[in-house]
């Protein structure tokens, strides 16, 4: 698929951005980071340090980073658009350390955290607050004859979202700094902090698309730090019954020692039969928290293999089936090509509203780090391990195998 996408780059070209998507390196000034190098193959090397590109930009100094579950279709190969050489991580936060000459907000020594998707908060999208949306920051045609528009580029992911260098490093050059910036008070520590680039508003944003609201039962397919979160946001929004779905045993213990939250072992019981007893068939919403290439029964996992279809709709079929008529099904996990035999009938049929997406982040930041302040949201409770930079290719192969039961990962670059 990267081969592919490489050739189909080349021929295409690449769409005008609003600020470049590579920064200049300072090939005297090093710094150590995380590359991908192909399939299961992730490296700690040395590697020359990002400087100020546009007057927009920062330098931030990386002091906690994470590895997120979508970088695990990146580990796996499943996501195309990934080059031999590219820095991952779109959690990430720092001390900036240079400031361009028309940031206006910000200045060397805060603190911040980063949201995961740059927007360059002027266009269309942006002023109404779709910053995943942004018209300008991603370069890829490809992804725009994909699907008809291109989204916002991204940290440390695939060259389809831009292909920008990304936060599992000591530094990263950070654009449109005043919009895709947050800065973190001091009673907020970086345990907590980090995750307001991604993890937290993420979750939270599958709580919005699916609509839940106090009173309402609520099913969850996949328990990682994600799906955790976003069970966090449906107690705190008031939901009567809350129902999360994995086969992990230690993702299971937190659902149910740490939040309190029913379960379901797919691998011990039939999701479809058990979560229609459990709601009475009467189960209000459903949010997808998996992702693409887990694909379980045979047939998918033929098709996957032999190329008939990138992601799997078996999460959909399931969801379709056991959320009520006139319900509603939310989804981000991350979805990135076409999937077959998708349950299209039920989706019409039952009047089901189906909502879908990337957080567009910096949206949902004043609130979530209100919550977090009062102390009615801690999302530490996701951290099982804890390393170095250097920890990173054991950390993504742990995190991969679910060894030890590892739901999320806290780095700091080895300087700290």
């Amino acid at each position: 698929m990267n081969i592919a996408e490489a050739i189909a780059e080349k021929i295409m070209g690449q769409k005008e951005t609003s600020t470049e998507t590579q920064p200049i390196w300072d090939k005297n000034k090093t710094m150590h980071c995380l590359i991908w190098n192909g399939k299961k193959d992730i490296e700690y090397v040395e590697h020359a340090r990002p400087c100020v590109t546009d007057p927009t930009d920062i330098l931030l100094r990386i002091t906690a980073t994470t590895i997120c579950g979508s970088d695990l279709h990146l580990f796996k190969g499943s996501m195309a658009g990934m080059q031999k050489g590219d820095i991952p991580g779109h959690e990430f936060m720092g001390i900036i350390e240079e400031v361009g000459s028309e940031v206006k907000k910000l200045k060397v020594g805060q603190r911040v955290v980063v949201a995961f998707d740059i927007a360059c908060g002027q266009c269309a999208y942006c002023k109404r607050e779709e910053y995943t949306a942004c018209d300008t920051t991603c370069p890829s045609r490809v992804v725009e004859k994909m699907y008809g528009h291109r989204p916002a580029a991204l940290y440390g992911y695939s060259h389809l979202t831009g292909g920008v260098p990304g936060g599992q490093a000591e530094y990263v050059r950070v654009a449109f700094a005043d919009i895709n910036c947050l800065p973190i008070p001091e009673d907020i520590p970086d345990e907590k902090a980090l995750f307001l680039s991604d993890v937290v508003p993420t979750a939270y944003h599958g709580c919005m698309l699916g609509e839940v609201e106090k009173g309402c039962s609520v099913g969850i397919w996949g328990l990682g730090p994600i799906g955790l979160m976003a069970a966090r946001w449906c107690q705190i929004l008031g939901a009567a019954k809350i129902i999360g779905i994995d086969c992990v045993p230690e993702r299971l213990r937190v659902a149910q020692a740490v939040l309190g939250i029913d379960v379901i072992n797919f691998k011990e019981e039939d999701v479809i039969k058990t979560m229609q007893e459990m709601t009475n068939g009467e189960l209000d919403v459903a949010i997808e928290c998996a992702g693409f290439d887990y694909t379980n029964s045979l047939m998918h996992k033929v098709e996957v293999a032999v190329g008939l279809e990138t992601d799997t709709s078996e999460i959909f079929a399931e969801m379709f089936h056991v959320v009520r008529k006139f319900g509603r099904v939310a989804v981000i996990g991350v979805y990135s090509g076409y999937a077959n035999h998708f349950p299209v009938g039920a989706m019409m049929e039952k009047d089901l509203i189906v909502k879908c997406g990337q957080s567009p982040t910096q949206k949902y930041w004043k609130m979530c780090i209100e919550k977090i302040q009062s102390g009615e949201l801690d999302p530490t409770f996701i951290i099982s391990d804890r390393g170095h930079l250097s920890d990173g290719p054991r950390l993504y192969n742990k995190f991969n195998d679910k060894e030890g039961g590892c739901i999320k990962v806290f780095m700091r670059p080895g300087c700290y």
